[in-house]
């Protein structure tokens, strides 16, 4: 059942990597107007969740172990379910792309992207869904309606938010999953870039670089402290959910 107008739109994450599928999650968190119902790390327990009929959006990872993406999308438009499907995977093949087209995706995240992609996809989404949710089953739109509707999910070229380059986003989610996990234990959220580095498996360069990315992202407060030689080092805290 679709849930009300103005209700958050309850959002299934699919990700077969537990740690991509949290910081999705947590990303899903962040934006206003969405809640995140449930994650799923395979197909067939994608669809047992999507059938209880409590999910508006699939965010759904193409290439999972047991039931290919394509297959779990033509899965849920034959049971008729109401949701909607977003992709956010790396697989851009065209016959990919286009099949997932043919079965109703109405947003394409490819990976690796940043949180200013992921964040204007689902706002894009929203909108759409404000516009459509605001008629009944029994209207009949006007082309301008359907326009209207239509063109938010699309965004012009001059408005697309290119992905900088050498990102990898087994990286950003695994920083981000460390960043998430240290704020939930008491006397652990202040980070070093050194620390991250050192959990995650990267050097202190690298974990700085996606640790500013995230500060600029508005997912990560950054704070300064003076170690005993006086000279400055700076602490990172998840502030992401």
């Amino acid at each position: 059942m679709m849930s009300r107008p103005g209700a958050p739109i309850r959002t299934l994450v699919v990700d077969d990597d537990q740690v991509i599928a949290d910081a999705h999650r947590s990303y899903v968190e962040k934006l206003p107007g969405f809640v995140v119902t449930d994650v799923a790390i395979s197909g067939r327990h994608a669809l047992h969740l999507a059938s209880l009929g409590n999910v508006d959006l699939v965010l759904l990872d193409f290439r999972l172990p047991d039931i290919g993406g394509l297959d779990i999308c033509r899965a849920l438009r034959g049971g008729g379910a109401p949701l909607d499907v977003i992709a956010v995977t790396s697989a851009r093949d065209l016959p990919t792309v286009r099949s997932a087209v043919s079965y109703g995706v109405v947003q394409y995240i490819v990976k690796p992207f940043t949180f200013t992609v992921f964040r204007d996809r689902l706002e894009r989404y929203a909108a759409y869904r404000t516009q459509i949710t605001a008629h009944t089953d029994a209207d009949v739109l006007g082309q301008r309606d359907v326009d209207r509707a239509l063109a938010t999910l699309r965004s012009a070229e001059s408005d697309t938010v290119h992905q900088p380059k050498g990102l990898s986003v087994e990286t950003l989610d695994a920083v981000v999953a460390y960043l998430s996990r240290a704020a939930a234990k008491p006397g652990t959220a202040d980070l070093t870039a050194a620390g991250v580095a050192a959990a995650v498996g990267i050097s202190r360069v690298t974990a700085r670089r996606y640790l500013e990315r995230l500060t600029n992202q508005r997912l990560v407060n950054r704070s300064q402290r003076y170690g005993s030689g006086g000279r400055p080092e700076y602490l990172y805290r998840w502030i992401g959910n």
